[in-house]
């Protein structure tokens, strides 16, 4: 079983706008709503793939309610705690002649409301995988990915951690099966400005000699770079296609890969499945469907 955590969910209302004018009426051209986060991406596109995955976090409010809704019909399997107080929150995502984004600040998440989560983490066995993945809100323990790794530290769970900066640097100790900086990302971890292949490849040996097992670092229009377990960098490009959305493109690369490594149990094929994914989302105006993504797949 494939469990994910999304501490701070989202609806996304995504309106696209030739101009944006400071202090008068704009109007919108098109607009379109999304829920989602990090976690959630990523179980929606295993989801479509069929990899049972059960959904995990924290919801509030009447923006609560449409995400689980909304969810539930889109066959996702959630299991997430209801928060008494806030709103789950909303980002605005303006698009036009620049990407504008404005997000919400999400509700408290107070010690009870994390006792249950270690409760619900208590059903992960051994050989289960747990993808934890986004920021946490303001307010949250900074240290919270390291105390549910520890926690689980006895059993043989493959933690997967799409995460930045401290968040996480911090969970390194605990050998993460998978982290997927991208390469603004990995370059912001140790200060530079990463410009060749051979300075991502540098850093991300520098990630695995801290104890991540895998490094797969998205490089956008460039495909990915992989620092597998054995030692060895594998590279990939990405197939033709027009971009019409990079939202979840990253999340859908982790579940792309951690489908493709349940399925044959080789990093080449999971890759190969990751790099699908991502592509077939970025292709798409939603998160890819199972036949876009095999569609790709077949491309490379």
């Amino acid at each position: 079983m494939i469990y994910t955590v999304t501490f701070n969910p989202a609806i996304d209302y995504v309106v696209q706008l030739e101009h944006l004018t400071q202090g008068t009426v704009n109007r919108t051209g098109d607009e379109a709503v999304y829920c989602g986060g990090k976690g959630i991406n990523v179980s929606t596109v295993l989801t479509n793939l069929g990899i049972e995955n059960v959904a995990l976090g924290f919801l509030a409010g009447f923006t609560g309610d449409a995400v689980e809704n909304a969810l539930q019909r889109k066959g996702l399997r959630t299991d997430f705690i209801r928060l008494q107080n806030g709103m789950t929150r909303i980002n605005v995502k303006i698009r036009g002649a620049c990407e504008t984004e404005i997000n919400g600040k999400g509700p408290d998440i107070g010690p009870a409301a994390l006792a249950l989560l270690y409760k619900k983490l208590d059903a992960v066995t051994d050989g289960d995988d747990l993808v934890l993945a986004g920021s946490i809100p303001a307010g949250m323990p900074g240290d919270i990915y390291e105390k549910i790794m520890a926690a689980l530290q006895e059993k043989k769970v493959r933690v997967t951690v799409d995460a930045t900066g401290d968040l996480l640097l911090n969970v390194l100790k605990y050998r993460p099966f998978l982290i997927k900086p991208n390469q603004h990302e990995l370059g912001e971890l140790f200060g530079r400005t990463l410009k060749t292949g051979d300075d991502i490849r540098a850093c991300a040996a520098k990630l695995q000699d801290k104890g991540a097992r895998n490094v797969l670092v998205s490089l956008a229009g460039d495909g990915a770079i992989l620092l597998d377990e054995t030692g060895q960098f594998q590279e990939i490009g990405v197939p033709r296609g027009t971009v019409r959305n990079a939202v979840g493109a990253g999340d859908s690369m982790v579940a792309g890969f951690l489908a493709g490594y349940l399925k044959l149990g080789t990093y080449s094929y999971a890759l190969r499945m990751g790099a699908a994914a991502g592509s077939a989302t970025a292709f798409s105006d939603e998160l890819a469907t199972k036949e876009e993504i095999l569609k790709l797949l077949n491309t490379f």
